[in-house]
């Protein structure tokens, strides 16, 4: 598909854009966003096209792509500040939320609803890293070997800040042994 897009062909790269807006979306918001998480993909979509010249033959294109969203994620928040971001970012959470049947028991809606702000409010304590990797990995659906690449960091690092991460969370949300059950 690469080759495609690299001799001209406009369609193939069309493709690849259909075939990775999704999950460029989830990353932008994710990694915070936010409302602007259209205008970061967009922009992240576009350099990515630009620099189809320097992406290595035969690597993965998700997590070269993710790792654009990231940064473009990067620069937004730079330039829109933090806390703006998390407030947009719970907004375009919240909004993104499938709707709730009618015969869906409002008592379990609102533990869904209680347990994913507890979740995000837990993600937004750790640190940078930790919260890349648990992203990449879970919220990303990426397997090991996909976050590593995405995060440029090698697979052991990976492990490691993940298995940190989690611990982290547990911590946080209670869920270890002898905690209450909140996930």
């Amino acid at each position: 598909m690469i080759a495609r897009v690299r001799a001209g062909e406009a369609e193939a790269y069309a493709q690849l854009v259909r075939a990775h807006t999704g999950v460029a979306l989830r990353a932008a918001v994710a990694f915070g966003a936010g409302a602007e998480a259209e205008d970061v993909v967009q922009s992240a979509f576009f350099k990515a096209y630009q620099s189809l010249g320097r992406f290595r033959e035969g690597a993965a294109f998700r997590p070269w792509l993710l790792r654009i969203v990231v940064n473009e994620t990067r620069n937004t928040l730079r330039s829109t500040g933090r806390a703006r971001a998390v407030a947009g970012r719970e907004a375009v959470l919240r909004g993104a939320e499938p709707v709730i049947p009618e015969s869906a028991d409002p008592a379990v809606a609102a533990l869904a609803e209680e347990r994913r702000t507890l979740l995000t409010a837990a993600l937004d304590e750790l640190s940078e890293e930790h919260r890349q990797v648990v992203t990449y990995r879970y919220l990303m659906e990426m397997d090991e070997a996909e976050t590593a690449r995405a995060l440029g960091w090698p697979r052991g690092t990976v492990k490691s800040r993940l298995n940190r991460a989690l611990k982290k969370l547990e911590k946080k949300l209670g869920t270890g042994r002898g905690g209450g059950d909140v996930g």
